[in-house]
């Protein structure tokens, strides 16, 4: 007979599969859901293109498929705030403007170029990624705007650091 385990604890290697999984309140937030869908949409898109006479495109989604997933994971994991010298934000911002511009490019290859069903169902969700992507930069850049019209400011002032900057020079 086995031993009786308290009903609220579990064994360790489901403990280990929840600690790599996103938090749910990180799913259930904005950023956390246009991810989400990212990453759905780029696997979908890259499994259809996979499948189809236009394998040449599966690149495209299989890159942005990992790099919507690294940010899932870095975002999730608070993982981006430990590592201060990335301009994650920017990052993100220029992920989502060359992953909407890319796959709307390659979706329309996909749809006027190619004739078999699997080509037309690619080029379909490459469309609908591209506009989660561009919903995602859009509210990204308003984010970004919005932090800059305040002046953008630190836990120091920029006059400050230039001021330390030239009395350093002078010496």
């Amino acid at each position: 007979m086995g031993d009786i385990e308290a009903p609220g604890s579990r064994p360790p290697h489901q403990n280990a599969l929840l600690s790599v999984l996103p938090s749910k309140e990180f799913c259930s937030s904005r950023k956390g859901m246009l991810l989400i869908g990212e990453v759905a949409l780029s696997f979908i898109s890259f499994v259809c293109f996979a499948a189809s006479t236009a394998a040449a495109f599966v690149t495209v989604p299989l890159l942005e498929f990992l790099a919507a997933l690294f940010l899932l994971f870095a975002y999730s994991t608070k993982f981006n705030e430990r590592f201060k010298g990335f301009l994650w934000p920017l990052m993100d911002f220029m992920r989502c403007v060359t992953a909407s511009i890319i796959f709307f490019i390659v979706s329309i290859m996909a749809v006027s170029k190619y004739v078999d069903g699997s080509s037309k169902a690619a080029g379909v969700f490459g469309f609908i990624a591209t506009i989660v992507f561009a919903l995602d930069f859009y509210l990204i850049f308003n984010e970004l705007a919005n932090f800059l019209k305040q002046g953008g400011e630190t836990t120091e002032e920029p006059s400050r650091q230039q001021d330390e900057f030239s009395d350093s020079d002078s010496d």
